[in-house]
């Protein structure tokens, strides 16, 4: 990985898109202020729905603004080059996303009121999910198999560093008013209720025809379609010309991959590491 990474604090970034000095000036200066909707999560779970979701939210479900303006301008990524820019720029946005492990964040959102969404998903499937993205990315290593991934995956050797620490650390917040905890998997059963929940979390009321349109332009077949929201417009230097942002959206999809062997070597390490928390924290450890 030593031509692409770049380590921070012992955790993996992709050099690319990420400078130390960035990193560290966000995490020592950013100013979190009382009006911001925060967006977190660890790679590949459900991020870019999230966001989607988010912005049809504020919009009243109105699609103008997310066919019009690609997602990393509405609601970007603050640790990034690009956002960092926007930020510097003195345009502040009052949304963005986050895949920063809880103790790289902005020291300064622990002081504030803004609100902060973390959504989880079964590693599982973001092991899958993170094999098939990164073998079409260009500014990372391309793992040659999925055992391999799962490997590095175990090892906290991907971008963002353990899934693990950065599950537990964020949940570390999980009984503050200004923190909703969501889960891919209640997204994807039941997404009206989902989206209802964080309309009242973010003091949102919306009609339910409003509702009925986040519902729409948040689907998977039409963020699909939109190249404001599927990676598309990223420049080639960037990603393969066959990559696609949206694979399949499910939930379980692990279970067409994994091997017997590797599903009891990870079940093995998972129990171990996320003994103490509730289960009921998890969808996933109920089906």
């Amino acid at each position: 990985m030593s031509n692409y990474a770049l380590w921070f604090e012992g955790i993996y970034f992709p050099a690319a898109v990420y400078e130390p000095e960035i990193l560290r000036e966000v995490r020592d200066k950013f100013v979190v202020k009382d009006g911001d909707t925060i967006t977190v999560t660890f790679p590949k779970s459900g991020t870019n729905w999230l966001i989607e979701i988010v912005c049809l939210i504020l919009s009243k479900g109105d699609s103008k603004w997310i066919q019009s303006v690609p997602n990393w301008d509405r609601s970007p990524w603050i640790e990034s080059k690009m956002g960092y820019e926007l930020w510097k720029g003195d345009k502040h946005p009052h949304i963005y996303t986050s895949h920063l492990p809880f103790h790289l964040f902005p020291k300064s959102l622990f002081s504030s009121k803004a609100k902060v969404i973390y959504c989880i998903r079964n590693p599982r499937d973001v092991i899958v999910s993170g094999y098939f993205f990164l073998r079409k990315m260009k500014i990372t290593e391309k793992p040659e198999t999925l055992q391999q991934y799962m490997n590095w995956f175990l090892q906290g050797k991907v971008p963002f560093g353990s899934w693990f620490e950065h599950v537990q650390g964020w949940l570390s917040m999980r009984e503050m008013e200004n923190f909703l905890l969501l889960s891919y998997e209640e997204l994807t059963k039941d997404t009206r209720s989902t989206i209802e929940k964080i309309c009242e979390f973010l003091g949102k009321k919306l009609k339910p025809e409003e509702i009925d349109l986040v519902l729409k332009y948040s689907s998977f077949h039409f963020m699909k379609e939109n190249k404001m929201s599927n990676f598309s417009l990223l420049p080639n230097d960037v990603i393969n010309e066959d990559f696609s942002l949206m694979r399949k959206g499910i939930v379980g999809d692990w279970k067409n991959h994994f091997t017997v062997a590797q599903a009891e070597e990870f079940d093995k390490i998972y129990q171990k590491k996320m003994a103490g928390y509730p289960r009921n924290l998890f969808p996933w450890e109920e089906c």
